[in-house]
């Protein structure tokens, strides 16, 4: 399936690098989750496809996240993301807007919100009028097969089926950037195999780092897979 085709938003000024860390650390309250990282991802513009961080501690994945989102500083070295230096309080708040977060659990959701009701609320973030909206929840609800679920409660779907709504939810309103975390873990050979099917097909317009312990899963979902241990990271 192809992206939306609707004119929603202007052709993003993506950089042709859209993260770039040069000797990145970052310490949280339970220690250090990176020490003296490099590492890269170019622009989807580029056709470089997802990066995957495999990772076994979650509280770590949880940090990355949380610094290519900016919503925590590095503690040392240099980090980019979307062309904004992120050691800078400015550069953090223009990236916030810019990206989209999925992780493995989410949100309480109630328990009458149904899928369609789930994505229709995330693409507020857009502030596009209602049409412009409904095209985009139609358009991603198809893109991740989820329209025959659209009425169904989330927390009454399948496992599978609301992770697939979660990362509908977190990309409808286009980001620039996908953080994923921990969304491919636990999950059957065919189940992941079709999330990372539609993990591949929102990269295509959209940067993606995925992390997780699933080495399988985010290497079908990723071109490239980095693992992390000990807070360094090395090629996968």
């Amino acid at each position: 399936m192809t992206a939306l085709s609707v004119a929603t938003r202007p052709a993003p000024p993506w950089p042709t690098t859209a993260v770039l860390a040069a000797g990145v650390g970052v310490q949280r309250s339970w220690g250090w989750s990176l020490r003296m990282a490099s590492f890269k991802l170019e622009s989807p513009l580029t056709g470089q496809p997802a990066l995957g961080i495999l990772i076994s501690s979650r509280a770590a994945a949880s940090a990355i996240v949380d610094l290519l989102a900016g919503l925590i500083a590095p503690s040392y070295g240099e980090l980019r993301v979307l062309g904004e230096d992120m050691r800078t309080e400015r550069g953090r708040v223009a990236v916030r807007a810019r990206v989209g977060i999925v992780r493995r659990t989410g949100p309480l959701i109630g328990s009458t919100v149904r899928i369609r009701g789930l994505v229709d609320h995330a693409a507020r973030r857009t502030r596009l009028p209602r049409r412009d909206r409904n095209l985009l929840t139609a358009d991603i609800l198809d893109r991740l097969a989820l329209l025959p679920w659209a009425d169904v409660p989330v927390r009454a779907a399948p496992d599978p089926v609301a992770r697939r709504a979660r990362l509908a939810a977190a990309a409808v309103h286009q980001p620039e950037l996908l953080l994923i975390d921990g969304l491919l873990d636990g999950l059957d050979p065919l189940d992941a195999a079709e999330l990372a099917a539609s993990i591949r097909d929102i990269g295509l317009d959209t940067g993606i780092v995925a992390s997780g312990r699933d080495a399988d899963s985010l290497t079908q979902a990723c071109g490239d897979v980095l693992t992390l241990a000990n807070g360094i990271l090395v090629p996968g």
